[in-house]
């Protein structure tokens, strides 16, 4: 069994562990600490029955069922399917999930904590997940956008991203827009905030998710998303997960930026995907 660094900005490995090792609760401190630390932990190769990815996600707080009930597991609602497979002429999943950076879930009040998903069917040559740091993504703001953010408040919505469902249909654009507003409606977040596992700060918002920075105008508030699709570009400050079967992968949601990348055409890929809310 090992446990290594993957990033110096983000991620730790553990290697060699099976389930019954993180039953251990000397083992499974290891991992909630350095999800604490390194925002992200991923346990390769870690075989589990849909009852013990629920399991262990019950032991960082409350798994929640995932909000539309077609794409939640059959049997447990608390896993929604991420998935391109087609069985029985029916979707298994929803497909295309988070294909652009993002922090989950920033257009609702309170995110939940964490995410965890589980490789149940995963093609090592495409369908990577990218993943990088928002303490790191601060640290690189230049110091006069750091005066300019200070104090500042984002205004967060799903409405970029928002998939028109059958009952839009014969809606116009308007009509949608101020749909959009009534279901989903916007919420705000200070935009640099505190990571309570390290004591530093870190950015909250990027340009999926965000209408604005109060107080910007339309240029900058371009320039600011510009700026952090720019340092959210650099290479040499990303994790690049090539998934292998059965790997577990851990996030806290504030701190953590991601972006699935591209399946190849033909190629399966199945995930199973918790949100874990806070215990109440």
């Amino acid at each position: 069994m090992k446990i290594s660094e993957i990033t110096p900005f983000i991620g730790a490995e553990f290697t060699g562990f099976t389930y019954e090792d993180l039953q251990q609760q000397d083992v499974f401190d290891q991992l909630t600490d350095r999800l604490a630390r390194h925002q992200l932990v991923v346990v390769r190769g870690l075989e589990l029955a849909p009852e013990q990815q629920i399991a262990l996600a019950k032991r960082l707080g409350r798994p929640v069922p995932f909000v539309i009930g077609k794409y939640r597991h059959p049997v447990h609602p608390e896993i929604m399917i991420s998935s391109n497979e087609v069985r029985d002429d029916k979707p298994v999943g929803v497909a295309r999930v988070g294909n652009f950076w993002h922090q989950d879930s920033t257009f609702v009040a309170d995110p939940a904590p964490y995410t965890m998903l589980h490789g149940v069917n995963v093609p090592s040559t495409s369908g990577h997940t990218l993943y990088a740091s928002a303490l790191d993504i601060y640290d690189r703001l230049p110091q006069e956008w750091k005066d300019k953010l200070a104090g500042r408040t984002g205004v967060h919505t799903v409405a970029k991203r928002l998939r028109i469902r059958s009952e839009h249909v014969g809606l116009s654009v308007a009509e949608f827009r101020a749909l959009i507003d009534i279901e989903h409606p916007k919420v705000r977040h200070p935009m640099v905030q505190t990571d309570e596992g390290t004591g530093r700060p870190y950015l909250y918002g990027s340009r999926e998710y965000m209408d604005s920075v109060e107080g910007f105008d339309h240029n900058e508030n371009e320039e600011f998303f510009s700026l952090v699709d720019g340092l959210l570009a650099d290479e040499d400050h990303v994790h690049t997960h090539r998934w292998t079967p059965h790997d577990l992968v851990i996030w806290k949601t504030r701190t953590t930026f991601h972006q699935a990348t591209e399946v190849e055409p033909g190629v399966p890929r199945t995930v199973h995907r918790i949100s874990i809310e806070a215990d109440a």
